[in-house]
This record gives C-alpha cells, structure tokens and sequence, in this order.
C-alpha cells in the first residue's frame, strides 16, 4: 500500500527548459568569459551552491573572481536575470502537476519533496502554487546534503510516517536520485514528461529503461 510520494522537483513538477532559459552560455555571454574555461569554474561552485555554502549571488561573485573578471555589476546582472528566468519557470507551472498533487491528497496520500536547489531557487519553490501540497520537504540549500545522499530520503520517509515500501520516488533522474531511492526499497518512477524540451549540453538524465517511466503527470497515479 503506498502511502506517500516524494517528487524531485525541476524537470519533474516543473522545466527549466519552458519559457525564458538562462544556462552557463547565456551568463558566459553576458560576462565576457569563455564558456569552456566558464562552464569549468562555474561547476565547481554547484556543491557549495547546493548546500548552502554559496549564495547564488557569492557563487557568481567567486567564479568571477577565478576567471578574473569579477565586476559587482556582472554579478548583479547574472543573479537579476536567473531570477527572470526562473520567476518565467514558476510562472508556468503545468496545471497537470498541479492536478497530480491534488488528486494525490484527496486519496489521503503524503507528499514530500526532495530538491537539490540554490538559494534563489528555494525561494521561488517556497512561494510557488504547489508548495502547500508538501507534507514534508528537504531543500539541499537548507538541508546541507544533497540527493543522492541517502540522509534526505531516510529523513523525509521518517517525518511523512512511510516506510521505504510504502513509498514512491518520482524524479527525472538527474543527481542518481532514483536509484538511491531504489537502493532504499522504495518504488522508484522516472518522469519523462518534459525529457523532450531539453537540449544539450542540460539534459539533465537520459532515458533509464530499467526504472518505470511515467509519460504524462497523471500516470503517477497508475503506479499507487
């Protein structure tokens, strides 16, 4: 019998690919830098930026400072416009995984979140439509770890008052985030809804045939 559902929570509830985008191309672009030497510094930041170490503004600030080109202006320039980018994320929330969580907590089921997710990103997740649908949620920001550490899954299953085989995971993958979960014993369900609408070199997660996939929001409900 399931009892709770912890969803992951870009690319699953939500895309980063619908709407305005804003990659490391983009804030290479606008900074001046080149977008190897870019994308090299800027991912050594992501931890820290995941887990609460960095700010998005201090991890803009630091990879400006390695590459040499640090100008308060540029950071404040790269922070104002991801939060453009995202408040157009959040502002497109599908009505479907609206309707999922909805229909999920009508039938009595928990709902949890896990999410690897910076500052500014946490923020957006808090105020957004969905957040009141979560029972329990673990933000890496917050949290200080992040998926696939087994401490958030554990923690969260405890607060919602699931075992691991009461449990569904649905995330796109990213992060090895299912296969902890799997590791756990629970359910774990691949979201492919939005796999088509990214593009190299973001695709967060391929296609992993050997975990059950839901194609449309609403298949999660098949899987209960």
């Amino acid at each position: 019998m399931t009892k709770a559902v912890i969803f992951d929570m870009f690319e699953t509830l939500v895309t980063l690919f619908e709407g305005k985008t804003y990659f490391g191309e983009d804030i290479a672009a606008d900074v001046g830098a080149d977008i190897t030497e870019f994308r090299k510094v800027w991912h050594s930041t992501e931890t820290d930026r995941s887990i609460g170490n960095l700010t998005i503004e201090e991890g803009i600030a630091k990879t400006l400072r390695i590459l040499g080109i640090y100008d308060e202006s540029k950071v404040k320039m790269v922070a104002e416009k991801r939060l453009d980018a995202l408040n157009d994320t959040f502002a497109a929330i599908p009505d479907e995984s609206e309707e999922l969580l909805k229909q999920l907590h009508e039938r009595g089921i928990k709902i949890g979140l896990i999410t690897n997710t910076f500052s500014d990103e946490r923020n957006l997740i808090r105020g957004c439509k969905l957040f009141p649908y979560f029972d329990a949620v673990r933000i890496s920001f917050e949290e200080g770890i992040c998926k696939p550490d087994h401490r958030l899954y554990l923690s969260i299953m405890e607060e919602l008052g699931a075992s691991p085989d009461e449990c569904i995971f649905v995330g796109d993958g990213g992060s090895k985030e299912l296969y902890a979960a799997r590791e756990l014993g629970m359910k774990a369900v691949q979201a492919t809804w939005f796999h088509e609408l990214a593009f190299e070199p973001h695709i967060p997660c391929p296609l992993l045939d050997e975990f059950p996939q839901g194609k449309r929001q609403l298949d999660i409900l098949n899987f209960l």
